[in-house]
């Protein structure tokens, strides 16, 4: 069983696609094909369903991409240690929401990069049905959720939180300081919130329909930066994680409303593929953000 055909299967796993895996890896989509089935010839079994256009791991197929990706780990871990003078590198693609990317990027960043400055880092921000689609196709290395808790065999939640969120006003609004409020004595003042459909937009718009109410913003944008600034100077309310809020709020140029009666969990979500392949430096990020006591 040759090495590179092993290489080749996890890649193609990981892709879901052999067209995709040959441009990774410099090869043919005919060698790619090649390499595959001199694995099946060789071990005697289907390793893909191939139908129409899709191709899915069999069952022999994810019990040989185990192995595969054990292979792989060790492969790089002694070419690793060929090299273990030289600084670690990588690119490690992160998609999350707006709220998490500025926090991420404002109050961690830099100290990553001092850690480890040969790590480059791209950030996407996405709605969560979009960041999984793009961990299915291999788009994203890992994804960090504002959403429902989400819990799917194919993926693997490396952190998790459970987030605090409050109604948030300016401290001069006629509902600052009011105890006892009902969601239907603030469900016809002006809001302003994140987009339709997005995390936990969706949950609250959800959460509204059950009750047969339904909030219609003045505004929507995704920058929750610009959504706290505008509330602080405004008659304007908003529904928002208290990460985003913190710092106004300790400032008291915004207040939490008392709302009684709209209860919602919020979970931040560190995700990665199953069957996504750790490179050395998508690890140490991982352990990076595990390790951290502060806030995903």
């Amino acid at each position: 069983m040759e090495l590179r055909n092993l290489i080749t299967l996890t890649h193609v796993a990981e892709l879901g696609s052999f067209t995709k895996a040959a441009e990774v890896l410099g090869y043919s989509q005919s060698t790619v094909s090649f390499q595959i089935k001199q694995l099946e010839d060789e071990l005697g079994c289907l390793l893909f369903e191939r139908i129409n256009h899709t191709i899915t791991l069999t069952r022999r197929g994810h019990e040989l991409l185990a192995y595969a990706n054990q292979v792989r780990v060790l492969t790089e871990e002694f070419k690793e240690s060929l090299n273990r003078d030289e600084e670690l590198s990588g690119h490690i693609h992160i998609v999350t929401p707006d709220s998490v990317c500025d926090d991420m990027i404002n109050s961690y960043y830099i100290d990553f990069h001092s850690k480890y400055p040969k790590i480059s880092i791209k950030f996407t921000t996405a709605d969560t049905l979009d960041m999984f689609d793009m961990l299915d196709h291999n788009e994203a290395d890992v994804i960090i959720t504002l959403d429902n808790h989400s819990y799917n065999k194919d993926y693997v939640i490396a952190k998790e939180e459970l987030l605090s969120m409050h109604f948030v006003a300016s401290s001069n609004s006629k509902f600052a300081g009011v105890c006892g409020l009902s969601i239907k004595d603030i469900i016809n003042e002006p809001f302003i919130l994140t987009e339709y459909g997005q995390g936990y937009r969706r949950v609250f718009d959800k959460e509204l329909a059950k009750r047969s109410l339904e909030i219609t913003p003045v505004l929507e944008i995704g920058r929750t930066d610009i959504i706290t600034t505008t509330v602080a100077r405004s008659n304007m309310i908003s529904f928002l994680p208290d990460f985003v809020t913190k710092d106004l709020i300790d400032s008291g140029e915004l207040s939490y409303l008392d709302i009684c009666d709209v209860k919602l969990e919020i979970w931040k979500q560190l995700i990665y593929h199953k069957n996504k392949w750790m490179s050395k430096s998508l690890k140490t990020f991982i352990d990076y953000v595990k390790e951290k006591e502060f806030s995903i």
